[in-house]
């Protein structure tokens, strides 16, 4: 899911859509109207599942998507290779998740208490809860 909003509103740290997947801005540039045209917005952003860095020129005024983010608390149930199985703090709804932060992967453990978000029907495990 995702709404509407202006493109100069956005501002770095913001999340936009950017060919359909979730990005994270982490440079944004406005140039001066000029002569013939309106005032233009150089964005980069990476890409929150993927990592690939993506880049958008448009007029300030233009609407772009923002990705809606749920944030969540979880616990981590069980571990393997490949899938981490989570149940969520409020709801207990026990799901799978496979995507998982680069920097926390190594140090997740079962037990432990998790942040999770959802972003467009998907599901990545960002940080520890301490």
């Amino acid at each position: 899911m995702s709404k509407p909003s202006e493109l100069g509103a956005l501002k770095i740290g913001s999340y936009i859509l950017l060919n359909g997947e979730p990005c994270r801005i982490v440079e944004y540039d406005k140039s001066k109207p000029g002569k013939h045209g309106s005032a233009k917005a150089r964005i980069a952003g990476i890409g929150v599942f993927d990592g690939i860095k993506r880049a958008l020129v448009n007029p300030v005024s233009a609407q772009v998507e923002v990705p809606l983010i749920d944030k969540r608390v979880g616990q981590v149930i069980s571990k393997t290779d490949t899938v981490t199985q989570i149940m969520d703090s409020q709801t207990f709804e026990v799901f799978d998740a496979n995507l998982i932060d680069d920097e926390i992967k190594d140090r997740l453990a079962q037990g432990q208490d998790i942040e999770y978000w959802k972003v467009m029907n998907r599901t990545k495990i960002v940080r520890i809860k301490s």
